[in-house]
């Protein structure tokens, strides 16, 4: 039997980490340690549209509903507690993880409120909340990267509070992100504390690139013929090649001589994750998010149905540097085109934190209804 692909993947340098949790799957010996175990699963990811998903969709929590409806707790506790349990238990599974590859995986993800993406305040005093309720070092604090969540990653870094950076989208922002984690290494350094165990992903996500943008560049491809074979070719490339021009300025970045000072007292560099892999349009590949993108330093974190596809079919080999100058053509072209790629990621990032805050807002509801249905009970 030939070896298992996502395990193949770790001798290439990249981890995969799943995008989703739920309860039934952190009980001992259960799904999760069978993907510890069986597929090298190195640390989980999770966001308002998974916890939806896992709450409303299963009984698994409703005895704990019950149960702190009972003893008063409001809508907003239920929810925190609910999923800061999830997220405690799962950081429990992954801690072996953790400590084995020195703090540089095993960990789990927690997301600030989404209704916070735009205020910096209101982000540090919940990111610093939750990261005390966990009181794991294996925990991540989600913070988008928002105009306003960019100086909250900065400051939570030099405190010392680990950040899953999300919801990144563009070249410019993620040279902001960059610069803010590196700016809050050096303040966490400058206070006197280890800056060995600052952990920091960048989350940029990739398939809801190439859904805004296809039908652009399908319609220049029937509209303008002397664009029309360029626009054809361009679909369903624009997000890998934006990704792998990221990982160029990860290097330039975490090679200068300003971040080399930093390591030399045992920081780790900010790892790029990607996000948003799995393919939503049919006619592509089910794996091309992971296949694209393998090498060092670098993180996947997929649901389980991508999950389920690699380790059915995937073919891993070191493609994240294949043909990168040919990616940085095809942004240019993508400019020529008239298409400005900066003020569509803008517009990815805001409708990205509407798409976590419906169903926030879709569960807060659902567990409003539950509560209500205990009172009368």
């Amino acid at each position: 039997m030939s070896e298992n692909p996502l395990i193949r993947l770790h001798s290439l340098g990249q981890s995969i980490w799943q995008d989703f949790i739920r309860r039934d799957m952190l009980v001992p010996g259960g799904k999760m340690q069978q993907l510890i175990e069986r597929d090298g699963i190195m640390g989980v990811t999770s966001n308002p549209a998974i916890f939806e998903k896992a709450i409303d969709g299963s009984k698994n929590y409703d005895e704990d509903i019950r149960k702190l409806a009972k003893q008063g707790k409001s809508v907003q506790e239920i929810y925190e507690v609910l999923t800061v349990e999830d997220v405690t238990r799962c950081a429990d599974l992954f801690r072996g993880i953790y400590d084995k590859t020195d703090g540089r995986d095993g960990f789990v993800s927690l997301e600030v409120s989404p209704h916070l993406a735009n205020d910096t305040a209101g982000t540090l005093v919940e990111a610093r909340r939750l990261w005390g309720k966990l009181n794991h070092p294996n925990v991540l604090i989600k913070v988008p990267a928002t105009r306003a969540g960019v100086p909250a990653i900065q400051q939570l870094i030099s405190e010392g509070i680990n950040v899953n950076v999300t919801l990144l989208f563009g070249l410019k922002r993620y040279e902001q992100v960059i610069e803010a984690f590196v700016a809050g290494v050096e303040k966490l350094l400058a206070s006197g504390k280890a800056v060995n165990r600052a952990a920091s992903v960048a989350s940029f996500f990739l398939s809801r690139i190439d859904t805004m943008l296809d039908p652009r560049l399908a319609a220049i491809a029937t509209a303008h013929a002397p664009m029309a074979a360029a626009a054809e070719t361009l679909q369903g490339k624009i997000a890998i090649a934006s990704a792998k021009q990221a990982y160029q300025i990860y290097k330039r970045f975490f090679l200068s001589d300003r971040w080399k000072k930093l390591a030399a007292k045992g920081a780790k560099t900010q790892r790029l994750l990607w996000a948003s892999t799995s393919t939503k349009n049919k006619a592509y590949s089910d794996v091309m998010y992971v296949e694209a993108l393998i090498g060092p330093d670098t993180v996947n974190t997929v649901p389980p149905e991508t999950i389920d596809a690699y380790r059915d079919h995937g073919k891993p080999a070191a493609r994240l540097e294949e043909d990168v100058a040919e990616t940085a053509t095809q942004l240019k072209q993508l400019a020529d085109m008239g298409i400005d790629l900066t003020a569509l990621t803008q517009d990815l990032e805001d409708e990205g934190v509407k798409k976590f805050i419906e169903p926030y807002d879709k569960l807060i509801a659902t567990l409003r209804s539950k509560i209500a249905a205990c009172e009368v009970s």
